[in-house]
């Protein structure tokens, strides 16, 4: 069965019980919001306005009761317990006027009419909870029937009516009017209150935000999208509006039939099916400036990419067909009389890629003309590039001022088994709230074209929609069909006036479907032939949209005919442009979609100059009193509080005596404070520290939420955001992706991610291997990320030993044959690295070494045995390989063994990473080959350490010992 909205039965729809008794008594009894007992107000004395107004908050409403006479249990005692669990959260304005029915029971209503009236609103309700499953939102119309199925809870006869009561009028009061101030009455017939809900609800467009906690955002969009119903066929958008909106479809149609005949070999990753996405992207970016956005960031999946980069981003379209015919980006092209740098990485495929553009929009209002986008290049580990975003926008903010985060905002296109099948949607949704990670909120818009790759939803998920995660956490959901552009554009502008309301995130869920297979040369009728036929049939959304626009009389053919022949010239003409010598260069390194702050920034086959990384000790005396002083009414800890003395000591001692590691950490903060730099920190549990050895935040023993920030107060007036501390969630994938995003916007500042144990980065392998190691080689794009991994062997297990040291040095790109140039002025060999990866061992550096290091336990083996003829050197910056500095050593000792020793196994550690690079400095001094490198460290080992504490210091001790030994070592 193909796929729907609707394909997931749900149970039967319950028959709403009447209330009638077996004589002529009637009772109804409805208790709204907590049952309180012996708190009733009875029929005919309804509470006063201001009784109820002076009510304090969150106090329970009274119990309203409204009987002819005293009725006898039975079926009534049940329908009463299924009213009072149904309305425990009820609206006010349904409050009011429940109260105003009992007052007005005695006089003019009967209980029967009563009964009606309130069957109405729940009626009313159910339409708005469960109007989507009604909606008409598969454009191919292939529900299988569970469409109808599930309409069947929308059934009047559920609620007690029938046809002839179409027309009856019924008393709602202010709890729903028709939209429109001229139809604003409390009166209404059956007819007109389904005529609005089945517009509103069971059009092309199915809303879910029922679910929402907050009833201000409930009645908000519930007055948007109720009051759009009500207006007449046609009125939404004006004949210009529509043409733009046409004129939009056909680009985004005919890039991809252009394309497919130039390029049919080529991997394009077609938007066909879904092209109703550019014209509502194009709208909501303009709505979203006239909201006063200025910069957007945007990630996207591969589906529709280039269509997007051609016809919103404003890539311009010369350069998108060279990519196509190159099969690549940043292709090194070599220019007559041309002095530019060549230097183009490893190149990527282009449909990856990013951009940055300042781009018109439609204007209105106060808002702007134009806005920046800002595509993050991303891999093709679907959604991995959500929490980048989240993490760059919010980077926008603080670099621009931004605290109400209504200015940068954040929209992130999705597939729809990506955004249900990967855990990172589910951590990034989650960060959006948290204090330390708020961007105010994302547009996510999926591109539903139900089917992943070749999987369908029934087995891809295990819910009716793909985007019902995002419920979870209290985001409103729009599902459209793609097929009405105009229902698209209604709901992406919607969704950008929430997340300007609100800062918090929404959901677009664009059904369509995919012409093509998962790309160009894949055919997906080995797996889905009925759909293809069905599809092939199919006419296109601006087949469709063209036909309805006709038919209103606003646009006629001659209209249609000169946007499709614009839309071709302009195609042609750039498909030879992009064929001319002229435009060879459109493939060189493009900075255009770097960050600004990026610019001056040497590229790896440039030559940077080293900086000073010292500070004068007046500077650390300046800044030492200012991060150890705690406030008198502060109450801290005991142990705080002491640690913060003798912190305060070591800063006035002569030189610097008792500074442990998280005081140097501390220090190194505040001076690049001093300095104006930005420095952010992040991870689980960063403020206190792992190893109680940072206390960045000091909380008060006595007043809970009380706590103080000594690095805050570095400099008079400090932006409390200058210096960041925040504790993640539970989260490492995410976490680290959002620190990554954040890192690419300004090289101006330090942002370090910690993870509470070395091993923890395991789950955030991909953000590693994908961003971390690779951006640069891959899109050009740099980052300053710090990631602190705590590695050591202490004899706690194989768990929390090891930080895969050698995962780092197996990617890192340096040559391990070749000597570089050592120039010690310049930094050349650190420039043309990936990364850097070094093991601390003194307080000089991160808490690295707080965990025990091989070095100390050498150091205190040598004096024990009363060695003097043992060297140690200690080689803290594993990559790049410091030639210079292991040379310099070789040549001290030219008769000593040489011996590298590690804790980890052989094949862990760095062991792997530094024996071919320590042989070829070997072969330079004429001192030997590989062989003459003795090993001294644990045997392989599939886990990363014992878990027996009394093995580990056996160990231990065997390794120090063999390191020792007079005599020779044998190779293991």
């Amino acid at each position: 069965m193909y796929y729907s909205p609707c394909l997931r039965d749900s149970p039967p729809p319950r028959r709403v019980p009447t209330i009638h008794g077996c004589t002529s008594r009637t009772q109804l009894l409805v208790e709204v919001s907590r049952r309180r007992t012996g708190s009733f107000l009875a029929a005919g004395a309804p509470q006063s306005t201001a009784a109820r107004s002076s009510r304090a908050p969150g106090a329970a409403r009274r119990d309203i009761i409204l009987s002819d006479s005293v009725g006898d249990g039975g079926g009534n005692d049940v329908y009463r317990d299924e009213v009072l669990r149904a309305w425990e959260s009820v609206d006010d304005s349904l409050d009011n006027l429940l109260r105003r029915l009992a007052g007005a029971r005695a006089s003019c209503f009967s209980s029967a009419t009563i009964q009606q009236n309130l069957q109405l609103l729940l009626l009313i309700r159910d339409y708005q909870v469960n109007g989507h499953v009604a909606a008409k939102l598969d454009p191919l119309g292939l529900d299988g029937g569970t469409a109808a199925t599930d309409e069947g809870r929308l059934d009047l006869g559920l609620y007690g009516f029938t046809e002839a009561d179409l027309d009856r009028e019924f008393f709602l009061g202010d709890v729903w009017r028709m939209p429109g101030e001229e139809r604003a009455r409390a009166v209404l017939t059956l007819r007109d209150v389904l005529g609005v809900l089945q517009r509103a609800y069971c059009g092309s467009v199915g809303y879910e935000y029922m679910h929402i906690n907050d009833g201000d955002k409930r009645s908000w969009l519930r007055d948007r999208i109720e009051a759009a119903a009500g207006a007449e066929p046609g009125d939404a958008y004006g004949r210009e509006r529509r043409l733009a909106m046409l004129e939009k479809l056909v680009w985004a149609t005919r890039f991809e039939s252009f394309a497919a005949a130039e390029y049919p070999t080529a991997k394009r990753y077609s938007l066909a099916g879904g092209e109703s996405l550019i014209p509502a992207m194009e709208e909501m970016f303009s709505r979203a400036a006239s909201l006063g956005v200025e910069s957007v960031v945007v990630g996207m999946a591969h589906r529709g990419r280039l269509n997007f980069m051609v016809n919103v981003a404003g890539v311009p379209l010369s350069q998108v067909f060279r990519e196509l015919s190159t099969g690549g980006l940043f292709m090194p092209v070599e220019v007559e009389g041309s002095e530019e740098e060549t230097y183009a990485g490893t190149g990527e495929f282009y449909v990856l890629a990013g951009a940055s553009r300042d781009r018109p929009t439609r204007g209105g209002g106060a808002g702007r003309s134009s806005l920046h986008l800002s595509v993050l290049a991303n891999p093709s580990h679907l959604e991995s590039v959500l929490p980048v975003v989240a993490g760059k926008t919010r980077a926008k903010q603080f670099y621009s001022g931004d605290g109400g985060r209504t200015r940068n905002m954040a929209v992130v296109v999705h597939g729809d088994g990506g955004f249900s099948g990967q855990g990172v949607v589910y951590e990034t949704l989650n960060l959006g709230a948290l204090p330390g990670y708020t961007a105010g909120g994302t547009v996510h818009i999926v591109v539903n074209n139900r089917i992943a790759f070749t999987t369908e939803p029934g087995a891809g998920r295990s819910s009716r929609y793909c985007t019902d995660v995002a419920k979870g956490l209290g985001a409103p959901v729009f599902h459209v069909n793609g097929d009405d552009p105009e229902a698209v554009v209604h709901v992406c502008e919607l969704a950008a006036e929430w997340r300007q309301a609100f800062h918090s995130d929404v959901v677009v869920d664009l059904i369509c479907y995919r012409r093509a297979g998962h790309n160009e040369l894949d055919d997906p009728t080995f797996t889905q032939p009925v759909l293809c036929e069905v599809i092939k049939k199919h006419p296109s959304s601006v087949e469709i949209y063209e036909k309805k626009l006709l038919g209103t009389g606003q646009v006629t053919s001659e209209d249609v005919q000169m946007i499709h022949g614009r839309v071709d010239r302009i195609l042609n003409e750039e498909l030879a442009k992009s064929k001319s010598d002229e435009h060879l260069m459109a493939n060189k390194r493009d900075y255009h979609w770097l960050s600004a702050q990026w610019a001056g920034m040497k590229s790896p086959d440039q030559v940077s100059r080293v900086r000073d990384t010292g500070v004068k000790p007046d500077v650390l005396r300046r800044v030492g009193p200012a991060i150890t002083a705690l406030p008198e009414s502060l109450k801290p800890h005991r142990a705080v509080k002491e640690m913060f003395e003798q912190r305060r000591r070591a800063v006035t001692a002569e030189r610097g005596e008792g500074i442990d590691w998280g005081f140097a950490e501390a220090l190194a903060f505040a001076t690049l404070l001093l300095e104006g730099y930005h420095v952010r920190l992040s991870g689980q549990d960063v403020q206190r520290g792992t190893f109680c050895h940072r206390h960045a935040v000091v909380h008060d023993q006595e007043t809970r939420g009380e706590s103080y920030c000594p690095l805050h107060h570095v400099v008079p007036d400090q932006n409390p955001e200058q210096f960041t501390v925040c504790n993640s969630l539970l989260s490492e994938y995410a976490a680290l992706g959002f620190e990554i995003g954040y890192s690419m916007e300004n090289p101006n500042s330090l942002v370090l991610w910690e993870a509470q144990f070395g091993d923890f980065a395991n789950l955030a392998q991909v953000m590693i291997d994908q961003f971390l190691s690779c951006a640069e080689a891959k899109w050009l794009r740099q980052s300053g990320l710090v990631l602190l991994l705590p590695h050591g062997y202490d004899g706690l297990g194989p768990e929390h030993s090891s930080a895969y040291l050698e995962r780092f040095l197996q990617m890192s790109d340096d040559n391990p044959f070749v000597i570089p140039e050592m120039e010690p002025t310049l930094c050349k060999q650190i420039q043309e690295c990936n990364w850097q990866v070094v093991n601390l061992t003194t307080p000089a550096n991160y808490f690295h070494a707080l965990r025990r290091q091989v070095y100390f336990q050498l150091d205190e083996g040598r004096k024990q045995s009363g060695r003097s003829d043992v060297a140690i050197c200690r080689i803290e910056q594993l990559c790049p390989f410091p030639y210079d500095l292991v040379q310099r050593e070789l040549k001290r000792y030219p008769n000593a063994e040489i011996v590298w020793c590690q804790e980890e196994p052989i094949n862990r550690g760095a062991y792997s990473y530094i024996a071919p690079r320590l042989t070829t400095c070997l072969r330079a001094l004429g001192r030997g080959s590989f062989e003459d490198i003795k090993y001294v460290g644990r045997a392989p080992s599939a886990a990363a350490a014992t878990g027996f504490p009394s093995v580990h210091v056996q160990e231990q001790s065997e390794l120090v010992k063999k390191a020792l030994q007079v005599e020779p070592i044998k190779l293991p």
